[in-house]
């Protein structure tokens, strides 16, 4: 670095990547700075500038950099940043610490550290576990551990497991192979390790009920509810344990049960097309996403199906790592899965294609569907995934003015719908009907819908997840009637306080967004 970098670098000013010290006096402090910046992006150290931006240089005697190389060794794991000095004359330098970034976690003197702009602060428990636990993650896992005394082939479905192998061998995600015992079908899966079961292959294939209190987290939650949040009822409440194959399918039986299928002829070509409230692909590649990527580390945790009337959300527990955000789970992106092991099985198997194609895929089938895109957001530990329903085939066209949950438009129907629903109606209503439905659905849709589909506050709380600007909540819920987003989203959701502005003193600012308040969050959970 010569005088001219210097005098850049010093003119950015302190920052998250940029920490100034008078002299090497405040060695401690510096290296405390270097810590947290081996726990982010990197950044840089320099001695001999004021926090006021001001080069006064230095001496730097031959003990000068010993004293910092001194200091640096209590950082663990080692660190070695590079050390130079800058003349600036008169005898006296700058002496700049380049510190590269990563995840750590780094400590110092047995505490980690983080930056927060240009200040440094201690790293939350929380956070420095789950990065030790991410920097653990490619040899120690909980699904490539042994599974516990006791446990053995014996435990496992036979059946499930050659039919994987079968089918893999058929989509040509495994070579052929003459042996077939289980044992070797097994390791070919990287289900056995150095002769030993792991835990990975119960919960791809355990069977046997004596596993059920020594693995009480492989189940799921089913549950379709009365209305728009969790202090509804239930109308249908099922739980299950047992092996990720069949855990996926109860949820696609339960899905099929409830989810309203539209069906109508396209006029001049006798030909019946059927549209779902949710796509059936979409909602079974977030069932699969969730069972591959859960923390099973949790005893008491599931994935959790909870459908409610304007809306489907599926909850995996555990937290998203490497760096993943909601936000970067809709662009392409690396595919790091928690559970490696398995999710290569269900990609063998079919269920999941392409790594790092999953939420994408979703996107793309809820637009195929006349579905808005689904959201995803991480909270209390668990990462949500929701779906707001599609314009049913006979609204579609109201649906491009309204948006796809009018309540003139869509009664409460959880029940599978056959027949035709675009002009002539000619099928029956079969499974459950929870809202008041009365008059007959008999040539076009004149029956008379009591009471109203409600829910649209609730709507717009669920994508609410960051502060947002009125174009932003519209596009993401789909509409594109400013006025009735207006009038039933927006102004509802703040004359009740569930929503606030981040400008309330200028409500017309092109600045002005708007966040969830602590008792819009409070009705969400």
């Amino acid at each position: 670095m010569n005088k001219r970098d210097l005098r850049e670098l010093v003119a950015e000013g302190e920052s998250d990547r940029i920490e100034f010290k008078k002299s090497t006096g405040q060695r401690t402090e510096a290296v405390k700075a270097v810590c947290a910046m081996l726990n982010g992006h990197g950044g840089f150290v320099l001695f001999g500038v004021t926090d006021k931006a001001k080069v006064v240089g230095q001496l730097v005697a031959p003990t000068t950099l010993e004293d910092i190389a001194a200091e640096l060794r209590r950082i663990e794991p080692p660190a070695f940043p590079d050390i130079e000095t800058v003349n600036v004359g008169k005898g006296i330098a700058v002496i700049v610490l380049s510190v590269p970034g990563s995840v750590g976690p780094y400590t110092y003197d047995g505490r980690a550290y983080l930056r927060h702009g240009p200040t440094t602060i201690v790293m939350p428990r929380h956070e420095y576990e789950r990065r030790l636990v991410e920097r653990l993650h490619a040899t120690r896992r909980w699904e490539n551990e042994p599974v516990p005394n006791g446990v053995s082939l014996q435990d496992l479905d036979k059946q499930e497991i050659f039919f994987t192998l079968d089918h893999a061998i058929r989509l040509g995600r495994l070579e052929p192979t003459d042996r077939r015992d289980l044992q070797s079908v097994l390791r070919g899966l990287e289900l056995i390790h150095e002769g030993k079961l792991l835990n990975a292959a119960i919960v791809l294939y355990g069977k046997s009920d004596r596993l059920k209190p020594i693995y009480p987290q492989l189940g799921i939650r089913l549950g379709r509810f009365r209305g728009v949040n969790r202090l509804a009822d239930f109308s249908d409440n099922r739980q299950y344990w047992g092996n990720a194959f069949s855990l996926l399918r109860r949820a696609e039986s339960f899905l099929m049960d409830h989810v309203p299928i539209a069906g109508r002829v396209i006029p001049g070509k006798m030909v019946r097309e059927d549209q779902p409230l949710y796509p059936p692909r979409a909602t079974r590649e977030a069932l699969a996403n969730a069972l591959c990527h859960r923390d099973y580390t949790v005893p008491g945790g599931a994935v959790a199906v909870a459908m409610y009337d304007d809306h489907l959300e599926i909850t995996n527990p555990g937290a998203l790592h490497f760096g993943i955000t909601p936000k970067k789970l809709t662009r392409p992106h690396e595919s790091k899965p928690w559970n490696p092991i398995i999710a290569n099985v269900f990609y063998r198997a079919g269920i999941i294609e392409r790594w790092g194609s999953g939420t994408l895929n979703i996107i793309d089938w809820c637009i195929e569907n006349a579905n808005p895109r689904p959201v995803w957001h991480e909270q209390a530990g668990s990462v949500y995934v929701t779906f707001l329903p599609a314009a049913l085939p006979a609204t579609h066209r109201a649906a491009q003015d309204d948006g796809p949950n009018s309540k003139s438009r869509r009664p409460e129907v959880t029940g599978q719908v056959t027949g035709e629903v675009a002009g002539e109606v000619t099928g029956e209503v079969t499974g459950e009907v929870t809202g008041e439905v009365t008059g007959q659905v008999t040539g076009q849709v004149t029956g008379e819908v009591a009471g109203e589909v409600a829910g649209e506050v609730g709507q717009l709380l669920r994508v609410m997840k960051t502060e947002m600007s009125r174009s932003e909540i519209q596009q993401v819920l789909g509409l594109k009637s400013q006025a009735n987003f207006r009038d039933r989203y927006l102004l509802p959701a703040l004359k009740d306080g569930l929503i606030e502005m981040t400008i309330p003193d200028k409500p017309n600012s092109r600045m002005q967004k708007y966040k969830i308040t602590a008792k819009g969050i409070d009705l969400l959970t």
